[in-house]
């Protein structure tokens, strides 16, 4: 098998729609987009992307999802925060989620992850735009 080698930096941001679904345009704007690194889910691998999240200003992106396969996530930029907007996971951290195992993400500010899947991606429950709450 041969090794595999892309240029990130010449990689065009595509739509997430195909996998995050059409909650990923908000008003006519992409706010979920991915760089898909490789895809070897046809030879029994798993698939690596980059995701960009680009919440619109005062609001942020809610995820629930559950692990079709182990996910393995790095926090390049930016990461995930509280329902006020307030960051709760900054860029270099890095989480896994088992095969099975449902979990959420909110995200207020401009976010890039490379995620890894050992095979299937995700399967999102909901992708929601919602506003940012005040802080109590």
């Amino acid at each position: 098998m041969a090794s595999e080698h892309v240029d990130v930096a010449t990689m065009e941001w595509t739509s997430a729609v195909p996998f995050y679904g059409p909650a990923a345009i908000h008003e006519g704007k992409e706010v979920v987009q991915l760089k898909v690194l490789s895809d070897r889910r046809g030879k029994g691998g798993g698939i690596a992307w980059l995701v960009k999240f680009s919440p619109p200003p005062g609001k942020l992106i809610k995820i629930v999802a559950t692990a079709l396969s182990d996910e393995h996530v790095f926090r390049l930029e930016g990461g995930r925060s509280t329902k006020s907007g307030k960051p709760a996971q900054n860029s270099g951290g890095y989480s896994l989620n088992p095969k099975g195992q449902p979990h959420s993400a909110m995200i207020a500010e401009e976010s890039v992850s490379l995620i890894v899947y050992a095979g299937e991606p995700d399967e999102i429950n909901s992708l929601e735009i919602v506003p940012v709450s005040p802080a109590r």
